[in-house]
This record gives C-alpha cells, sequence and structure tokens, in this order.
C-alpha cells in the first residue's frame, strides 16, 4: 500500500508522461508536492522503485518510467483530488493548477476502442551527432487524439542517447508539432545550415541559438541565429517495449 505522497508523486510523473512524454523534473515534483527539497522526491522514488510501481532508465534523474499503478487507483485518485492540486507547467510554459492524476477506468480500454490519428513518420532524427535533414513521408503511425493539439504534426524515430536525460531513448518515436519558432527551453527539431537536422533543447543567448543535449557526454553547440531554423517542438513521444 502507497504512502499518500507516494501515490501523489506516482499520478503527477504519470499523467506528466501521458500528457508531454517527458517525465517532469525533481524540481517540479519538489513543487507539485509542495515538499521542502528535492531529497523528499528521492526517498519517494526510491520507495515506488523498491515497490515495482517505477523504474529508472539509465540510471538518470529524469529518465523514469511508471510501470505500473495501484489497483485502488480509483479510490485513491478520488483522495487525492480533495486534498492535492499540483501547478503544472505544460510545454508552452504555463501553469496548470488542475490535479495532475489520471481518471479513474474499472477496466483497461481495447486500443481498437480509441482509434489513433494518423500522423507522418518522415524519417529518422538524431539525438547525437545530426543527421542529414528530413525526408518526405515514409509511413503514417496511428497517434493518440489526446496527444495532438491544433495545427500540423509529424512523427520521427530518435537515434543516439543524447537526449536521454529528458527520458528520450535511442529506438522513441517523437511526435512534433509543425513551427518555425519555439521558446528557450523547448526541446525541437532544429534544422543547422539547412542540411542536419537535429533533436535538442533550445536556448537563446542573445544573437547565439545553444542547441543543449540532455545527456553530458555530449557538448552543446552554439550558432547563429541565422544558421538554425526551428522545424517544430516536442509534444509527445511512443515507446515500444
Amino acid at each position: 500500500m502507497l504512502t499518500r505522497k507516494q501515490y501523489e508523486l506516482l499520478m503527477f510523473v504519470h499523467q506528466r508522461v501521458r500528457e508531454t512524454g517527458v517525465p517532469p523534473s525533481f524540481e517540479e515534483m519538489k513543487e507539485a508536492l509542495d515538499l521542502r527539497s528535492k531529497s523528499g522526491i528521492h526517498r519517494l522514488i526510491t520507495a515506488l522503485e523498491e515497490r515495482g510501481f517505477i523504474r529508472r532508465l539509465q540510471h538518470r534523474a529524469r529518465a523514469i518510467e511508471v510501470v505500473k499503478l495501484p489497483e485502488n487507483s480509483g479510490q485513491a485518485h478520488a483522495q487525492a483530488r480533495r486534498g492535492f492540486q499540483p501547478a503544472v507547467i505544460d510545454a508552452h510554459g504555463r501553469r496548470d493548477v488542475r490535479p495532475a492524476v489520471a481518471p479513474a477506468v474499472s477496466k483497461p480500454v481495447p486500443v481498437s476502442a480509441s482509434p489513433g490519428v494518423n500522423v507522418p513518420l518522415i524519417g529518422r532524427i538524431a539525438a547525437g551527432t545530426p543527421i542529414e535533414a528530413l525526408q518526405n513521408a515514409i509511413d503514417q503511425i496511428p497517434v493518440p487524439p489526446d496527444m495532438l493539439g491544433t495545427g500540423e504534426h509529424f512523427a520521427l524515430e530518435v537515434t543516439g542517447d543524447s537526449m536521454i536525460g529528458a527520458g528520450i531513448l535511442d529506438g522513441d518515436t517523437v511526435i512534433i508539432a509543425r513551427a518555425d519558432t519555439a521558446t528557450t527551453g523547448d526541446i525541437i527539431v532544429a534544422l543547422v545550415d539547412d542540411a542536419e537536422a537535429t533533436l535538442k533543447r533550445l536556448r537563446r543567448r542573445g544573437d547565439s541559438v545553444a542547441l543543449e543535449a540532455a545527456n553530458p557526454a555530449y557538448e552543446t553547440r552554439i550558432f547563429s541565429a541565422d544558421r538554425v531554423k526551428v522545424q517544430g517542438r516536442l509534444i509527445g513521444l511512443l515507446r515500444r517495449y
């Protein structure tokens, strides 16, 4: 049986990954659970990991995933709604104080009952050394409708491990909202010199643009702003086991 805080953290991580495809940071988890320090988050994560509810990927702080939910999640969800309303930062940096918990379900919903929206898979994207520019659509993949917003979307298969600290692994499929602008801190598809495409976190530094990896084995690459074009922003992630 989970404690209240353990349950709240589990559901917060679960909902964040469902909405954005990326686990929350320790700072976001600390604020959501109204804890004074990140050490409390470390203890909760360790407890959940020991009970088999989550696991760490590659032993990095942000690379965690929910393995299972409690059997009594419906009842605990109702209790959590009364006393827990974490402040969530969405993909656009807006604060949302709605409860970050998943709706209670009595039984799994068959995949066929919720048909996906076909999104074009247009090739591979490097989460490491940039590869050649994006290609034309090579396939269509079904994506849950609630993962998509307005506008045009496309999918890319990830190669490399430079974004592993953001929970993006080699072989994952990322869902991208097509855009030509982005806010610093966004994970974007960047086109460098009209020739190389890469998946990185955007940082603006005066007149320069930094493409930041989420793996200390890779250095941040800095370019003049005119050499980098934003092709889209990460909004979701699909993974096969």
